[in-house]
């Protein structure tokens, strides 16, 4: 195994993430998903720039969104993610709950046709190429929403496609926020201390 690879795998263990998490960036490759001349830092715990003013998030912190949308021994979900960028947390979804209805949403067409190209041979993944911030009304009401980039304000819109005890993870500003609907109200929890690329 590339020592860098080991490497992160074991940081990723060690600061607790479950077996499931870790077992997902373990059988996802990395190395496919960033540029050829960022290669040599596929495996690095650090943010990666795809170019179009896009990045791959740290895998650090691609692992504490995973963890917070509570995924352990669910099955057959369905799952929107906005601004999927080049699909690498899309493929990790993949891993953790191979039998679940993804669709990514991405607004950089050279960005999301990379990823249309890269995934076609998934049936259960849909990739479409327009404006999230909004969600994806037409797909509603989803088990699960995560954001890969940054909401100025509080995203309304997507609590209302939301399952009951459905979960959005999303940074809104520099914090991450989970939000969990519980019948007719919706609890959120704030993690400060993250900075991502604001929502375009």
């Amino acid at each position: 195994m590339n020592v860098q690879k080991e490497f992160l795998l074991r940081k990723l263990t060690l600061s607790g993430f479950s077996k499931n998490i870790v077992k997902a960036f373990s059988e996802v490759n990395r190395e496919e998903f960033v540029l050829k001349t960022d290669l040599p830092y596929a495996w690095s715990d650090i943010a990666l720039p795809l170019g179009y003013n896009s990045t791959i998030s740290q895998p650090y912190t691609i692992a504490f969104m995973l963890k917070l949308l509570e995924l352990e021994n669910k099955q057959e979900l369905k799952i929107l993610e906005i601004g999927s960028g080049c699909s690498y947390v899309l493929a990790l979804l993949n891993s953790m709950i191979p039998n679940s209805k993804l669709f990514g949403i991405e607004l950089n067409e050279a960005v999301g046709n990379k990823s249309i190209e890269k995934l076609s041979g998934y049936q259960n993944i849909k990739i479409l190429l327009m404006d999230g911030k909004n969600g994806l009304p037409e797909e509603a009401p989803f088990d699960r929403i995560l954001v890969s980039a940054a909401y100025s304000s509080y995203p309304y819109q997507l609590t209302e496609q939301l399952k009951e005890g459905g979960i959005i993870v999303t940074p809104i500003s520099y914090s991450i926020s989970k939000i969990k609907k519980i019948g007719s109200a919706c609890v959120q929890e704030e993690y400060p201390g993250f900075t991502f690329v604001p929502l375009l």
